[in-house]
């Protein structure tokens, strides 16, 4: 009997991905035969082409979407029209029961050519506010799952349904002493995992790195930093390791950890609730974003289960008084986070 197909896309960043990644064990053990629709390059080809054989994965030309000027802007609409009828072509091979979209510029095409196939299309939205790659896609969608309940207050009301956040089950799995095994340090001192997001962040690596000395007189630090981004200076320094992406070993990391400075993608922010890790969020500014992150820092500060610092004021702070601050909070904010859980579902936190 041939099994019911189900193709899912999204990417560009780490974040569009997670949500999918944490999908493919269900719809797998449902006996769906599962298909991915991503770019030739983006970090989704790593993430799921390379990391889950199980799933069958399908390259695509894609243009991003810039809300800034570049020479790009005018030949990247010519793309995004050649992957639509590349993604066309796969989806009537394909005869998918359905299209889940996770947002990223690569999921454009896709939900356009579905469209065209007559192919149903869940979207989800992770933020606050859509993203600009799901508000194209809104109106080519047949559901919009949503993760804030404000949200729906952004989409389409006869479609649209929050059903709260996604979480990887293998988060869960993390093991403390293989997390310590693998960054190479003791249980002696407390230890803090820096999370710049999948491409890292210059702001916080240079904040880091500019109080090393003074942070390893109390901390140890393990340092997601961005590919690219490790300094191999460092590398013998004690207490501290770096490494530029992890994918398996991330449960055993975070599972060493006791606290976390992370940006404030939606999908980070939830996961490190849902392990009960006291976090310091430092959003993406403005400036250099459609401010989503700062929606999200500031909501989950009000909530009382983080704390944030934006990042044209993390020079104004010495990170050794961060850290002491976030150990300080550290009983508020897991009193906080382990009422909202008995008082609800996690999935249901934000209603």
């Amino acid at each position: 009997m041939k099994r019911p197909v189900i193709v899912l896309t999204g990417g560009g960043t780490a974040g569009h991905v997670s949500v999918n990644q944490a999908l493919i064990p269900v719809l797998l053990g449902k006996g769906y035969s599962v298909h991915y629709i991503g770019s030739h390059e983006g970090i989704e080809r790593e993430l799921i082409g390379d990391g889950h054989p199980e799933v069958v994965y399908h390259s695509i030309q894609s243009g991003k979407l810039r809300r800034y000027f570049s020479m790009k802007n005018f030949t990247d609409p010519f793309r995004v029209g050649a992957g639509t009828f590349q993604a066309l072509s796969i989806i009537r091979k394909l005869k998918p029961e359905i299209i889940f979209s996770k947002g990223g510029f690569v999921s454009v095409p896709v939900v356009m050519a579905a469209k065209l196939a007559n192919v149903p299309v869940v979207v989800h939205e992770s933020d606050v506010t859509p993203g600009l790659a799901n508000k194209l896609a809104l109106p080519f969608s047949s559901q919009i799952f949503t993760v804030f309940e404000q949200t729906l207050q952004y989409v389409p009301a006869g479609k649209s349904t929050c059903t709260g956040p996604i979480i990887r089950p293998e988060l869960f799995n993390g093991s403390k002493e293989e997390g310590l095994r693998i960054a190479g340090l003791k249980s002696d001192r407390p230890i803090f995992i820096v999370m710049g997001g999948s491409q890292g962040s210059a702001v916080l690596n240079e904040a880091i790195r500019g109080e090393l000395p003074q942070l390893l007189k109390n901390y140890q630090i393990i340092h997601l930093c961005g590919k690219g981004n490790a300094v191999h200076e460092l590398n013998d320094l004690a207490g501290y390791v770096q490494f530029e992406y992890v994918t398996g070993e991330l449960p055993h990391l975070l599972a060493a950890s006791d606290y976390a400075i992370s940006r404030a993608g939606s999908n980070a922010i939830f996961e490190l609730l849902a392990i009960h890790k006291p976090m310091l969020l430092v959003p993406l500014a403005a400036s250099k974003s459609r401010g989503d992150q700062l929606l999200n820092a500031s909501y989950f500060e009000s909530k009382g289960l983080a704390l944030k610092v934006e990042e044209e004021h993390l020079a104004d702070q010495p990170m050794d008084e961060l850290f002491k601050n976030l150990e300080q909070e550290k009983t508020r904010l897991l009193s906080n986070i382990e009422k909202r859980q008995n008082q609800k579902p996690l999935r249901k936190w934000l209603k």
